[in-house]
């Protein structure tokens, strides 16, 4: 295979200042490794706030945006990279902004004809202090991922959950509470505007929580997911449908859940840089569909440099994996 970015810059944002730091660092540290192979120079910058002053002194052709959760991933690194006139993958400062934030994400979607889950914002002290809907239902803050912070409040449930009120909860004074679907927990990876495959991930623990998600052995995943035919397919556009209500480009990841029991398929939520880790959906997904994990961040690098030029890093055109799904 021939090496098209042997040459090129690539600065990748790894680390950063969210409470998701510690996957960031572990995606980031892939996508670099799979950079390099691939013939690039690699900068492994960990993002903090002298990222404009970094980058500025680099002068990368490229960066890839491997931060996750607040800052790196809700528009304000994105717009620190537009002020400075860089390429850099992913979505831009609305549709990173706008996904970011659930409620407003979701009035969005359902305005496009996406199914989502009922509930709204409520006041955590409030939320806390009494249930403010009938259990079951789930608790999680309004901006951020990889299931940090998120309750289940099972039915017949005492209490809402006292951590919501604690001093040390720093995820936002209103949080997110909407009813809990039951069922298989779904992702779709979303790659130029297509949905890959639809995979069902299996928690060992009960929960698709923060260990389930990035721990070793932490969940099983079924792809492709054993579903009727119509659901399948069903998923897999809402999925779509999501990706282009919110304006994103680039590859996205669709988390929805489907209660098999009365037939109800929802989408809770659209990431807009999805993990990369050993144990990441989206490469997984590719890979299903031929798409090895370099030609996957290659092309995730690729589609981010064409838009700001003409020829792009590699041959124009070329998507790795478009035949594939």
């Amino acid at each position: 295979m021939a090496l098209p970015l042997a040459g090129h810059h690539v600065a990748v944002l790894l680390g950063g200042l969210s409470s998701e730091r510690e996957v960031s660092l572990v995606s980031g540290a892939a996508c670099a490794d799979a950079l390099e192979q691939l013939g690039a120079k690699v900068t492994r910058v960990d993002a903090g706030r002298d990222l404009a002053a970094v980058l500025t002194s680099l002068k990368p052709d490229v960066c890839f945006n491997a931060l996750h959760g607040e800052w790196g991933e809700d528009g304000c690194v994105q717009g620190v990279l537009e002020t400075l006139g860089l390429p850099y993958t992913h979505c831009g400062v609305l549709a990173s902004a706008l996904a970011m934030d659930k409620a407003k994400s979701k009035a969005v979607l359902a305005a496009a004809g996406v199914t989502v889950p009922g509930g709204g914002l409520f006041n955590r002290f409030e939320a806390a202090a009494s249930h403010v809907m009938a259990p079951p239902y789930v608790v999680k803050p309004n901006a951020e991922g990889s299931s940090v912070g998120v309750f289940i409040v099972q039915e017949g449930a005492n209490t809402p959950p006292q951590e919501i009120a604690e001093p040390s909860w720093t995820y936002g004074e209103e949080v997110m509470i909407e009813p809990y679907v039951r069922g298989k927990e779904l992702a779709v990876g979303v790659m130029d505007g297509k949905a890959m495959t639809v995979t069902e991930i299996i928690p060992r623990s009960g929960f698709y929580d923060f260990h389930a998600k990035y721990g070793e052995g932490g969940s099983e995943h079924v792809i492709p997911a054993s579903l009727p035919t119509e659901v399948f397919e069903k998923a897999k556009k809402l999925a779509e449908r999501a990706h282009a209500a919110l304006g994103c480009r680039g590859a996205t990841r669709s988390d929805l859940r489907y209660d098999d029991i009365n037939d109800i398929l929802v989408l809770l939520e659209v990431n807009t840089q999805p993990g990369m880790t050993p144990t990441s959906l989206v490469p997984e997904q590719a890979a299903h569909q031929g798409v090895p994990f370099d030609r996957l961040v290659l092309w995730i690098t690729e589609d981010a440099y064409a838009r700001s030029s003409a020829g792009g890093i590699a041959n124009a055109g070329e998507t790795p994996g478009k035949g594939a799904r």
